[in-house]
């Protein structure tokens, strides 16, 4: 099973759930932390780094002795990614999404693609959890790369958690897709409810089966319950404030084992998850 937890803003509780679900649950698990730009689920994981994978990324690289000029990579590029300037083209790797049409519809046969590094994944292990974790290199502003490299590590025999970036565009987009359910986090707050909204909107439209979880329920007001209940929206679990959970995680401690009654929570929550997903697949 892969399933996503995302949400429409950071600082919900998203990799704090994550990591507690890859915890509580008694099969082996794949933890893969798709929040390339600031990934931090390893602080409570701990893992045994195996392996360190770089990711690279296509970009174009023209042979000038070959290229006439014509424009037509320049005016293919919908992210300006390559221009035309004095005859020649100039290549700007930082816009490039390495789709390769350039390469494609140069008649001069000038253009061929070469990797450039854009980050990189440390592989690694604790217990029955396996784990990927992203990272970004800094100054590359394309994180889907990095998570579709990150996603080549879900495994069919386990359950697998991915820990989305905040937000609800491309990164995101990339990584809930193809999961068999995204579970929402939010907080009851203004903007909690408008950023799930959005994260409501974004996972409609892609048509995934997901749900809500409350975190820090009893710290705000009832709009996100009543706005649920309206959109006929499944709320999952509502975590209240927790002194506990919020001392085990500023220690990077194992948060599962210092809050009473999680374990079991999240292992019902699990449990109610992988019954809807079935049911839907069916």
């Amino acid at each position: 099973m892969r399933l996503a937890v995302a949400s429409g803003k950071g600082g919900t509780g998203k990799t704090t759930l994550s990591v507690s679900l890859a915890r509580a649950y008694e099969g082996p698990s794949v933890y893969l932390d798709c929040d390339v730009e600031e990934p931090n689920g390893n602080i409570f994981l701990k893992p045994d780094i195996i392996n360190y994978v770089s990711v690279k990324t296509p970009v174009p690289e023209v042979d000038k002795d070959r290229c006439d000029g014509c424009g037509k990579c320049a005016e293919f590029c919908n992210f300006n990614a390559i221009a035309i300037a004095g005859g020649k083209p100039i290549v700007f790797p930082e816009l490039c999404h390495g789709c390769g049409g350039c390469e494609m519809v140069c008649p001069a046969k000038a253009i061929t693609e070469v990797g450039r590094k854009a980050g990189s994944i440390a592989v690694g292990e604790t217990g029955t959890i396996s784990t990927a974790e992203g990272l970004l290199d800094i100054g590359n502003a394309m994180a889907p790369p990095v998570i579709r490299e990150v996603k080549k590590y879900i495994r069919e025999d386990a359950l697998n958690i991915i820990d989305c970036p905040p937000g609800n565009s491309c990164p995101m987009i990339t990584a809930v897709k193809d999961v068999d359910f995204v579970i929402l986090v939010t907080e009851p707050t203004p903007f909690g409810l408008n950023d799930l909204i959005l994260a409501v909107e974004t996972v409609r439209e892609l048509e995934i089966p997901f749900g809500v979880v409350i975190n820090r329920s009893d710290s705000g007001d009832g709009r996100v319950v009543k706005y649920c209940r309206n959109e006929g929206i499944n709320l999952l679990l509502e975590i209240p404030e927790s002194r506990e959970l919020a001392e085990a995680y500023s220690k990077g401690a194992d948060m599962v084992d210092s809050v009473p009654g999680l374990e079991e929570k999240l292992k019902g929550l699990i449990s109610e998850i992988e019954q809807t997903a079935a049911e839907v697949s069916k």
